[in-house]
Order: structure tokens, then C-alpha cells, then sequence
């Protein structure tokens, strides 16, 4: 994002005529043709390390942005089409004028216009692009009538369904003194700068890169309210604009001036492939779990490893906590066809790739909560092969625990989250240097959990002797795909592990499993234990300034492996106190997944708090699969009741007929009975859903298996309950 420091502008309300009249403008306009031969067209510009949303911002004022007019198919069927099924078209009119909480029209603000060489408008503030969310521009073509907020980050203002849904559904849930709020941040008002004065850019810009489809058979009307339907985008608007309201006191900065994680990443998808035309269509599971990349060429060998980049500084008296992310992960997928046929495609199927996010600003809430709306870069693989893949992922609204750090000196020793995030593989086609998008090869829909723990600073090293001799509360969640009698299997494990001076771990869990055979039958197996001993080892890191242990860990069943090679169990990590460990499961005893350990606390359970709950449930049945995504849920335990209340994103692929939902949203409200179990953990259970886990020691995160029994679909899941300040 390149965020403009222009200052906001009085309101008036003007129809753009360039250099002449109003009528002049408007009949030039309807002259002319949807020709844009010599602009750029995002269908013929995916490239890796950018968003969706190309920007077409070049031979631009720092005061001045263009206009892209971006209608569905029904409006204009023959127009050029561009990204997301939409048809690029010249206005008919443009006008530029300031709104309240009615979306009224309250007057013009002064803008000149010109056309650049590709035909597009260019407009032009004298006094700086506005950052407020009071400025639109709208625009016409027939009877299509849509606007977009001026304040777009990257200066190019695409003016369609997704930038008219936001002017509906954000000013309209305002009250007029909360618009007034977020004009005083904009200018600065008290006499500090706001950080929250950019939110509205980056919103204008992030609504773009979403990558939904618009039927071509739809209007206007018919492309909101399939926008509105949408559970992942609606959610993700209404969290952002609930976001803009924090005021300059919620922005905390992490105490160090920068803090360096290691990533431990689970992302569960649910989804539909049609990269193979024989069975084109076909449902599909998909578990992501992140390792580092080798990367060698003529200069020696480098390791991009999984990792969270903090950092605090101070930007014109604003507190800023700035944060990136780059994870490299690995793929595994189970595709399930109508008639039952299944189709493992492993992780030797599927070329490395990297879950990366674009740095950008967060705002620390409280101290605990580090809160931010995150855009994911697109990314690109099998560059030298037949089939080259454009894999596109959708921004996220960020709700993360952050713990107190230690001292001034040091970052929190961890940073914990989960989000959801569709996404699709997409055909590139090379056109000279460029790469030009072809057919969707999928279509899929992700529940992330992201743990961060923090490395070492400086040149100092993770000490492993501080995991000699503690006990661990552990929770797992895994997949096992296969090619077999049993190509399904869904595993939860809660229990203790117990380390040793020598890395030797004594285990002792309790496992829950659901599988699918190849009928498609659906049974939950009995409770099983699990008492193997495992090993867990240093894992050096090849960093350009040599090797050095950052608290990555080796999880092995006896034998401990090399810096490079692939343990048996997983690759995970410690906080650098050793309280708190993560590991990614892979090709392990259990499958591929996420385990969640953290030392045993020896205090009696929460009796009393609010907790934010973030994770994912993997729901079989006898005819479909069910992708269920707990979105920022909230968790109340008092005394010997606990409430589970919020929203859950749900995806549903129905095996007959191989149908996949788009994300739609469920409302939970569940009244759960709630007990300490043993040392360090408690149960939550109701009806037929029981969550039982553990909480840490300072009570300010609990880390809970869901089984869900009955009937009905049988599901097992993970959720993370972190403490709402």
C-alpha cells in the first residue's frame, strides 16, 4: 500500500466536465467507445509478489487517481472483460461530491479532470486525495449507478459492485458521531496524528482483491446481494469498519523496536478442482502446513524459514506497529468424487508455495489483541513445467493475542490468530514476459491458524535445556489422506507429554477419530490411547550470518534428524522460555496437522472471562463434507457455566452431484456446562459437542479439541480461546 498524506478536503458536489460544461462532459463521454487498448488489464498481469488488485496507478500525481468503471455483464455484454467477470466501460457521467450517514449528496468538492492515453479519467485534488470516507466518486453507464470512496490507497479507483457494496454497508451503520470521529482522526482533530486515518485506504484498495466471481447474467442489484451473501466478504467489510472507529489511544506499539517469529501454520481446505477433465468438478480436501524453502543457485544454498516480522516505530508521532509475514508451506489433498471415487494427490504432487502477506500497519489494542486488515500476495508455481499455477488468496480481517512482553528490551513471545481466506489456482498463460490468467483449476476456501513464537533477539540462541525435565498439556488436530480401503481420517488428540534432560518425550493421549472408507461410509472409532516415545531436538537454522538455533524444533519417534532433513514427526518451535510449544505435523504417526503443547499450570481454572475463539472443525457425513471456520466467536465462562456465542463461517461440498456452497454464515449459541478436568485443563460440553483442552498458566488463552457426536455429521476440530482485554 502506498498510503498519501493529503489533507481532507470540504464537501461540495461537482459533475466532472473537465474544461467545459456539464453537458459538454457527459455527451463526450456517451461518444465515446470501451476501447482501452493501451491500458492494463488485470486478466493479462498476474504476478507474484503483488495482491489481486494490479494497480494501474503509473504517470500519477501524488493529488491525483484513476478512474476504472467496472460494470457486470449484464450491463454491458460485449464490453472488454477484466478480472472477476466484470466488463471495463467508459462512464457516462462521473461526479465527485462529499456524503454523511444517509449517503446523501450534501455538495461538490473541487477536482480537474483530464484523459490519459489509455482513455481513462484522471482526477485531480488540489488540496490532496481524500483519506476520510465522506468523498465518493460515482460514476453511471446506462442504468447502472455506482460509487467508490476517493480514498483508495493505491490512487486506482475502480468504481464496480465491490466498491459500491462498501459505500452501502459501511457510512449507512454509522451515527453521525461516529463519522464525525473518523473525520477528527482524519485531520488530526486533538492535535496527534491517528494511525487509524489510513484504514479507509486500505479498505478501498483490499475490497478489490477478492477474488469472487460475478455471474454474467447479473445486474447491479443481482452483483450486491450476491456480495451480500458472501459470508467471508460481508464479515470481512464489517469487521474493517468497526475497526476504523478505534481512536488514537488504542494504538499500542510492541516494546522492542522489532521482533522476529518463527511460523507454525495450519491451513484446512475445503474446495472443488477442475484441473483434470475426467473428473472436473470433484470435491476436494486440501491440509497446508508450513516448512522451509531451499533455495540453491550458483552463490550456495539459503532456507526461507517460516516467520513474523514486528515492528515498532514511531511516523510523525503516530505509534506504529508494523508486521509481514512469509510461509512457505507444503500441500496435501484428498479429492472425493460423486460415486465415492477418491484421488490422493500428495505432497509430491504439489511444488512448494508460500502463504506471504503484504507489510502493513496493526493497531495494538490493550496490549493483547494486535488488530489489522492483511492482504495475501498471489504467488506462482511450476514455472518450468506444463502447467503454470497463479494461486490468488482473499484479504483477511486480523484479530491476534499478543502476550505481555517480558521487559522494554523484547517483542511478545507470541502471537497467536486464525482467519479465513478463499482462494483459486488458476491457469497462466505466457504472452511474451507476461503471464495472462486461462482457466480456473480451482476454487477453494481456507481456515488458517497461525502461531508465531518468538526467536531469540539479536545473536543470542534458543537454550533447550529449558524443556529438561516439564510437563506439557498437548492438543492436536491432524488429516491422514490415503489411497486405500480408508482414504479419510480425522484425528483429535488431547493429553500429556512429559520431557526429559534428553530431549525424550513420554507420552500419554487420548485420541478421538472420525473416518470415511472407500464406500463412503462415515464411523467415529472408539477413544484410543496413545503412549509412543517421541524425541525432540534443536533444529539449527542456515541463516547468511551462519547457523544459529532461533527456537526451531525437531519432533523425530526416536532417531533425532538433520538441520535439512525432515524429522518423522514435524518441525515446530518454542518460545524462548520453552512455556510454549508448537509443531506442524507432517506425514507423522498422526497424519498432517497442528499440535499445541504448553507447560502443565499448576493453578486452578478460569472461574471468570471473555475470550476470543478462532479455529477450525472438519465435519463428515455420509453424502457431503463440511468446512466450518469459528470467525472472532466469543467465549464467557462464569463460575460453572460457559456461553459460546458469535458466528461460524461454513463451506458444504455435497459428494452427489459434486456441489460446492460458497461461504455462508451460521449463527452459534451454545450453553455449555464447564469443569476443570485435571491438572491444567478443563471440558466445556452441551448436547452432543464437548471442547476440552487446556489453559495456560496466566489463564489468558485455552487450547480446545471440538468433537461433535450425534446423528448428524461427525466432526473434529481445534479452537483457540484467547483473552479479549
Amino acid at each position: 500500500m502506498h498510503f498519501k498524506h493529503g489533507l481532507w478536503i470540504s464537501l461540495s458536489a461537482l459533475l466532472l466536465a473537465g474544461c467545459g460544461s456539464g453537458e459538454d462532459a457527459i455527451d463526450g463521454a456517451r461518444s465515446q467507445t470501451n476501447d482501452f487498448s493501451a491500458a492494463k488489464n488485470p486478466l493479462d498481469d498476474f504476478s507474484s509478489g503483488s495482491t489481486g488488485d494490479s494497480s494501474n496507478a503509473g504517470d500519477l500525481a501524488d493529488n491525483e487517481v484513476r478512474v476504472t468503471l467496472e460494470v457486470p455483464g449484464a450491463v454491458a455484454l460485449d464490453a472488454e472483460v477484466t478480472r472477476r467477470n466484470l466488463r471495463i466501460v467508459q462512464p457516462e457521467t462521473l461526479s465527485v461530491y462529499t456524503t454523511n450517514t444517509s449517503l446523501q449528496n450534501l455538495g461538490s468538492i473541487d477536482v480537474s479532470t483530464r484523459e490519459d492515453a489509455g482513455g481513462f479519467t484522471i482526477i485531480a485534488f488540489p488540496d490532496g486525495q481524500p483519506l476520510a470516507p465522506d468523498v465518493v466518486i460515482e460514476a453511471t453507464y446506462g442504468n447502472a449507478r455506482m460509487r467508490a470512496f476517493a480514498a483508495d490507497s493505491d490512487r486506482d479507483v475502480k468504481i464496480n459492485p465491490f466498491s459500491e457494496y462498501l459505500v452501502r454497508n459501511t457510512l449507512a451503520s454509522y451515527t453521525p458521531g461516529e463519522l464525525e470521529t473518523i473525520r477528527d482522526c482524519v485531520n488530526d482533530a486533538g492535535g496527534e496524528l491517528c494511525l487509524n486515518k489510513y484504514v479507509w485506504s486500505t479498505l478501498a484498495d483490499q475490497v478489490h482483491d477478492f477474488e469472487i466471481d460475478i455471474p454474467g447474467n447479473l445486474d447491479v442489484p443481482g452483483a450486491l446481494s450476491l456480495l451480500e451473501g458472501r459470508a467471508d466478504f460481508a464479515r470481512y467489510v464489517a469487521a474493517m469498519a468497526d475497526y476504523a472507529l478505534l481512536d488514537e489511544n488504542s494504538s499500542g506499539k510492541i516494546r522492542a523496536s522489532s521482533a522476529d517469529y518463527n511460523s507454525v501454520f495450519l491451513g484446512v481446505e475445503l474446495g472443488q478442482s477442475f484441473a483434470e477433465p475426467s473428473i472436473s468438478g470433484t470435491g476436494l480436501w486440501g491440509v497446508r502446513t508450513a516448512y522451509e524453502e531451499r533455495l540453491e543457485d550458483g552463490n550456495g544454498v539459503g532456507y526461507v524459514y517460516p516467520a513474523l516480522t514486528l515492528t515498532s516505530f514511531d511516523a510523525f508521532n503516530i505509534k506504529v506497529t508494523s508486521l509481514a509475514t512469509d510461509i512457505p508451506y507444503e500441500r496435501e489433498v484428498l479429492l472425493h468424487s460423486e460415486g465415492n471415487e477418491f484421488f490422493l494427490r500428495g505432497s509430491e504432487f504439489w511444488e512448494q508455495n508460500t502463504h506471504s502477506s503484504s507489510p502493513g500497519a496493526a493497531t495494538l489494542l490493550g496490549d493483547t489483541r494486535l488488530l489489522a486488515g492483511r492482504a495475501l500476495y498471489q504467488s506462482i508455481t511450476g514455472r518450468d513445467s506444463a502447467r503454470i499455477i497463479g494461486w490468488t488468496r482473499n484479504p483477511y480481517y486480523l484479530d491476534a493475542y499478543t502476550s505481555p512482553p517480558a521487559d522494554e528490551s523484547v517483542g511478545p513471545d507470541r502471537v497467536i490468530g486464525g482467519y479465513f481466506s478463499a482462494g483459486k489456482a488458476i491457469e497462466l498463460e505466457t504472452d511474451g514476459e507476461a503471464l495472462k490468467r486461462g482457466a480456473v483449476l480451482e476454487n477453494h476456501y481456507l481456515s488458517a491458524l497461525e502461531l508465531n513464537l518468538l526467536r531469540p533477539a539479536g545473536e543470542a540462541e534458543f537454550d533447550a535445556d529449558v524443556l529438561d525435565n516439564r510437563g506439557y498439556n498437548v492438543v492436536y488436530l491432524a488429516s491422514r489422506f490415503a489411497d486405500d480401503t480408508t482414504p479419510l481420517e480425522l484425528d483429535g488428540g488431547l493429553g500429556t507429554w512429559t520431557i526429559d534432560g534428553e530431549g525424550n518425550v513420554t507420552q500419554a493421549l487420548e485420541v478421538e477419530t472420525v473416518r470415511r472408507d472407500n464406500t463412503g461410509t462415515v464411523t467415529r472409532a472408539p477413544s484410543a490411547t496413545v503412549n509412543t516415545d517421541w524425541l525432540i531436538t534443536p533444529r539449527t537454522s542456515i541463516l547468511s550470518n551462519g547457523d544459529r538455533d532461533i527456537g526451531r524444533l525437531n519432533l523425530d519417534i526416536s532417531t533425532p534428524s538433520g538441520n535439512e532433513e525432515k524429522p518423522d514427526v514435524g518441525v515446530g518451535a518454542s518460545t524462548p522460555d520453552g512455556a510454549f510449544l508448537a509443531f506442524n505435523l507432517d506425514d507423522s504417526p498422526f497424519g498432517d496437522g497442528l499440535l499445541v503443547a504448553a507447560a502443565q499450570s499448576a493453578s486452578a481454572a478460569p472461574a471468570s472471562g471473555r475470550y476470543r475463539v478462532q479455529g477450525v472443525a472438519m465435519a463428515i457425513s455420509g453424502g457431503s463434507n463440511e468446512l466450518r471456520h469459528f470467525d472472532n466467536a466469543e467465549l464467557v465462562i462464569e463460575g460453572g457455566i460457559a456461553t459460546l456465542s458469535g458466528e461460524v463461517i461454513s463451506v458444504l461440498n455435497t459428494i452427489n452431484g459434486n456441489e460446492l456452497t460458497t461461504p455462508s454464515e451460521t449463527v452459534i449459541d451454545a450453553t455449555l456446562t464447564y469443569t476443570q478436568s485435571g491438572p491444567g485443563t478443563v471440558s466445556l460440553s452441551g448436547g452432543n459437542l464437548v471442547l476440552d483442552g487446556f489453559y495456560t498458566e496466566d489463564h489468558s488463552q485455552l487450547y480446545l479439541r471440538l468433537n461433535r457426536t450425534g446423528t448428524g455429521s461427525k466432526a473434529i476440530g481445534l479452537l483457540l480461546a484467547t483473552r479479549i482485554p
